[in-house]
């Protein structure tokens, strides 16, 4: 009989320490280390727990205060908006900082672009001779060859990637467009009546190019500017997906695009459609915008 008694009195002391234990859990819902511990100390003699540590006791019991002891329902609600990709982080962050890289990749490399064209179509359609010549003959390199593969071989050659890369590369390489509209204008105008009488009042060439002819042909640039911001942005995306774009340490539309398809195999989606929509809604703002921009600025359309 005693040692049933015994038996009868080791069970009641190790019930006890089951219910603190299931007690334990049920309160801290989040300690991964939990049910470990609770094997341990059962297995212990006496289901002592001197020595052993819970390395994430510290850091539990922060959260557990900011949480205000939230319970478990609560702790599991979603907080993401557009849900997380593989790694937790925010993809309604991410697509807004995508949405900031491309748009100012593209706005910066269309300036540079327009900058640049403006500047060659004037010297081409104003002076003629062989410097348009030469214009003409460098125009027709850059065009000769596709644009998307132009900018990826040069990518490519550089193999250096970074948001001032992408700029510079779509910019030297996107003002083909620009400039033989920009030459064109040139040319018809440089023998308008109102050049001759800057003429006879002895204005210099750089101020009937820029000061008489630029204002009258301005509305040519800017809706071309508009135009290829979307090119850019697009251009950017692509190369950003194919791993010639931005930097690891920045967040673009194409390295999220990048992400997603090995994200599909897992069954997240949500990335794809984050990034794929809001390059919809940019690329058709825009869209909207230049037509706008076209029917304000052309005088023919008026």
């Amino acid at each position: 009989m005693g040692p049933a008694i015994s038996d009868r009195g080791s069970a009641a002391s190790a019930a006890p320490d089951a219910s603190r234990d299931e007690t334990s859990r049920e309160s801290n819902p989040a300690d991964p280390l939990a049910g470990v511990l609770s094997e341990i100390r059962q297995k212990s003699p006496g289901g002592d727990d001197t020595g052993i540590v819970d390395p994430l006791a510290d850091v539990l019991a922060e959260i557990r205060a900011e949480s205000g002891g939230a319970s478990l329902t609560e702790a599991g609600a979603p907080t993401l908006v557009f849900g997380g990709d593989r790694w937790g982080r925010d993809v309604l962050k991410k697509t807004i900082k995508g949405t900031e890289t491309s748009m100012f990749v593209g706005l910066v490399a269309a300036f540079l672009a327009a900058f640049l064209a403006t500047v060659f179509g004037a010297l081409a359609g104003y002076y003629g001779g062989w410097i348009d010549d030469f214009f003409n003959w460098f125009y027709s390199v850059f065009t000769s060859i596709p644009y998307l593969l132009l900018i990826l071989a040069i990518a490519a050659v550089l193999n250096q990637k970074g948001t001032l890369t992408v700029i510079l590369i779509l910019g030297l390489t996107g003002w083909t467009g620009i400039f033989r509209l920009v030459r064109a204008e040139y040319l018809k105008h440089k023998v308008r009546g109102y050049i001759q009488a800057a003429d006879a009042i002895g204005a210099s060439h750089a101020r009937r190019m820029f000061v008489h002819i630029l204002p009258n042909v301005s509305h040519v640039v800017l809706v071309q500017l508009s135009l290829h911001v979307v090119l850019f942005i697009k251009s950017e995306v692509v190369l950003s997906f194919l791993g010639f774009g931005v930097g690891v340490d920045t967040v673009s539309w194409g390295s999220m695009l990048n992400e997603a398809q090995s994200e599909l195999i897992l069954g997240y989606w949500w990335q794809l459609v984050a990034a794929t929509v809001a390059m919809a809604l940019l690329v058709t703002g825009f869209s909207l915008f230049t037509d706008a921009l076209r029917d304000a600025l052309d005088p023919k359309l008026k």
